[in-house]
């Protein structure tokens, strides 16, 4: 049976660190994006300066200003963080399809069967960390692991900006020393009963047996008993249908006009053409569309219905995206809508585009 390998994968303070991007005037100070404190407002995320005076997520922004009195409250963006998650997914899909979201900056990936790196997890995570740096200008964390549990637990081990792999030699010591209270599933209420029994750890945890557990915390007992041993035998649910397939590159240097944005296409439709070829037989592409991000992160999408598929086509549609702002461009995507073709029949077309 094959080795599972996990990665659990969590943008560093999401939220803010687009902000940071976007208006480089806020890095290095403490911020957060919330509500207004005049207006009962709460702190959706902090940047790390603000963390170091006690500020924190879920807080009210007027405890937060209590606390660090300099502190920047941005109004949230969620169009823009919405947009940046996106982004990162379509880095997960170059690496695996079994991806399960929790939010909009995190989630797990199964690659126990990706072909890439020669099926090294670890190596995966780190070039999904550097093109993550690279093309969106954000840091994320990666846990890298046997299971779900652990690989969660891994990913905030070495935040902000880390990487840290428990291989499954290592999973019985590691998870020994574990505080009871970095357990899936256990609340305050479940950690202080457990506290009251004498366990603080997962050693401690251990040496109760199975059925012990079970009278004490009930059904929960027995996966106590599991994750003591690192045992989670949870998969990666992937329900979701893809909606779409693009590709998109960010140019290292920008691209100064239309011209050179238009002499990118057949090499970005080569490679969009690959990964339409590797679809399953339940999707069947529809209309194009184009992407644009310019230089000052600004972008535009832009798709037509009726549209070919052909270089034309994309020409045309990129030339009308690029009139959109006719500024430098550092990234460009091209991609088509996909029709799921399960669980109903297809509509014939009258005429074949």
């Amino acid at each position: 049976m094959t080795q599972r390998k996990i990665i659990h994968v969590d943008c560093d303070c999401f939220y803010a660190a687009i902000e940071m991007r976007d208006n480089p005037s806020l890095a290095g100070k403490p911020m957060a994006v919330g509500g207004s404190a005049d207006r009962r407002g709460v702190i959706a995320t902090c940047n790390y300066e603000a963390r170091a005076f006690g500020v924190r997520s879920a807080m009210s922004s007027r405890h937060a200003l209590s606390l660090c009195p300099d502190l920047l409250i941005v109004k949230p963006r969620m169009d823009a963080y919405k947009e940046a998650s996106k982004d990162i997914q379509a880095i997960f899909r170059d690496y695996t399809d079994l991806i399960e979201p929790l939010s909009l900056d995190e989630a797990y990936l199964d690659v126990s069967d990706s072909p890439h790196f020669a099926g090294s997890a670890t190596r995966i995570a780190q070039d999904i960390r550097r093109r993550v740096s690279k093309q969106l200008h954000i840091t994320v964390s990666a846990g890298v692991a046997p299971n779900k549990f652990l690989a969660k637990i891994a990913s905030d081990w070495k935040k902000p900006n880390g990487l840290f792999v428990i291989t499954p030699d290592q999973v019985e010591d590691f998870v020994a020393g574990l505080p009871v209270n970095k357990l899936h599933g256990v609340g305050k209420v479940t950690a202080d009963k457990l506290g009251r029994l004498g366990i603080v750890d997962c050693r401690q945890l251990r040496e109760w047996d199975k059925l012990a557990l079970v009278r004490e915390f009930g059904s929960f007992g027995e996966r106590l008993w599991g994750l003591a041993r690192g045992i989670d035998e949870r998969l990666v649910q992937n329900d979701n249908r893809r909606q779409s397939v693009s590709v998109e590159n960010t140019y290292d240097a920008d691209l100064p006009d239309l011209a050179s944005c238009l002499e990118k296409l057949p090499e970005l439709m080569e490679t969009l053409a690959g990964r339409i070829a590797r679809l399953d037989s339940s999707y069947r592409p529809g209309k194009p569309f184009v992407k644009v991000k310019f230089h000052d992160f600004t972008q535009t999408t832009l798709e037509q219905a009726g549209a070919g598929r052909d270089l034309e086509s994309y020409r045309q549609l990129l030339s009308q995206a690029f009139a959109r702002g006719e500024r430098p461009v550092r990234l460009l995507g091209i991609g088509v809508r996909l029709r799921d073709l399960r669980g109903g029949h297809e509509q014939l077309e009258l005429f074949d585009s």
